[in-house]
């Protein structure tokens, strides 16, 4: 039985494209982030560490807070002159983070939406609640206004503020390393 080698050649060369395909990571160059949180000092307090801690990772980073006045609405961040602003400015990702819930697995979500209607939903959850023993933060990747990853961060064993806190730099390095990079 002779097989014919170009029939091998084309599967292989199909099977190769597909793995390439499906093995994309995210590869952050640059991002800006957007805290979605009802208290500002929550807000300002996870985008200035997940900027710190990106910038030390060697990812060009920097807070929502920069470019919005004071009690203005992150969704101005959806307008076009904006981003093309950002994007000459060197960003063309936006990360968009708030709390998915406390006390359960959650998984990422897989509804398709844009930059400009997730930045129009609110946050029904604070950085912290009494009698929770653990926060989940959910992670929303975008470019060119259409999600392109998505993750759930699990910090466990909290017990105010602070906790959360720390343990959300802690876990944040090495999901930076190993998920992002």
């Amino acid at each position: 039985m002779t097989k014919n080698p170009i029939i091998y050649f084309a599967l292989l060369f199909v099977v190769s494209f597909t793995s390439i395909g499906f093995s994309q990571s995210l590869k952050l160059k640059n991002v800006v982030v957007i805290g979605q949180f009802d208290k500002s000092e929550d807000r300002y307090a996870i985008e200035v560490s997940l900027t710190e801690l990106l910038t030390q990772a060697g990812v060009k980073a920097m807070p929502s807070l920069n470019l919005l006045k004071k009690g203005a609405s992150a969704t101005v961040l959806a307008n076009d002159s904006l981003q093309k602003q950002m994007k000459g400015a060197g960003y063309d990702t936006y990360l968009v983070v708030n709390v998915k819930g406390y006390d359960h697995k959650f998984k990422p979500s897989t509804s398709k939406v844009t930059f400009a209607e997730v930045l129009e939903m609110t946050s029904i959850y604070h950085l912290y609640r009494d009698e929770a023993t653990s926060v989940s933060f959910d992670f929303t990747f975008f470019r060119d206004n259409q999600v392109v990853y998505r993750e759930v961060l699990k910090c466990g064993s909290i017990s105010d503020r602070d906790s959360v806190l720390k343990k959300f730099r802690k876990k944040m390095t090495k999901v930076i390393a190993k998920n992002w990079k």
